[in-house]
């Protein structure tokens, strides 16, 4: 990407400003990702896109045994076996 191509302008209204919808979309930026920021030494800024749409149970593939339990019986309402 040439540093003389200019793909978009925004314009800062108090703190912040708005990524073009055309530059979201190109980068795949979503709500809840974070823009980590930083400053060249010849004045520059890099961002990077940090994607933050990894859930909990995103690898979770599900329980395979076959044992059964009584969840209200045998669990408190943390989840933390009942002894």
């Amino acid at each position: 990407m040439s540093s003389e191509r200019v793909d978009s302008e925004s314009k800062v209204s108090g703190n912040q400003a708005n990524i073009p919808a055309h530059i979201r979309r190109e980068l795949d930026i979503d709500d809840g990702d974070k823009l980590r920021w930083r400053i060249e030494d010849d004045g520059t800024i890099r961002v990077h896109v940090v994607q933050q749409r990894r859930d909990t149970f995103d690898e979770f593939d599900g329980y395979d045994g076959d044992r059964e339990t009584a969840v209200t019986a045998e669990h408190d309402a943390w989840g933390v076996d009942v002894e």
